[in-house]
């Protein structure tokens, strides 16, 4: 589980490429799924972004399975 180191903007996690628990950059975007124009306001959904402040690995995950 993930934990938030006192007096910081970045959470300690796994990091998969670097193999160890490292300082990540975490932040929610929100990201339209639809490739049409007239769709695309129906289609917004929540994804967790994570980044490796040591190699700068991005993972992407979405937050709403619906």
């Amino acid at each position: 589980m993930a934990t938030q180191p006192a007096g910081t903007d970045s959470v300690r996690e796994r990091c998969g490429e670097c193999g160890a628990e490292t300082a990540h950059r975490v932040r929610v975007e929100i990201r339209t799924e639809s490739d049409t124009a007239e769709n695309a306001q129906f289609s917004r959904e929540p994804y967790r972004v994570s980044t490796c402040t040591e190699c700068g690995v991005e993972s992407v995950t979405r937050m709403n399975n619906a």
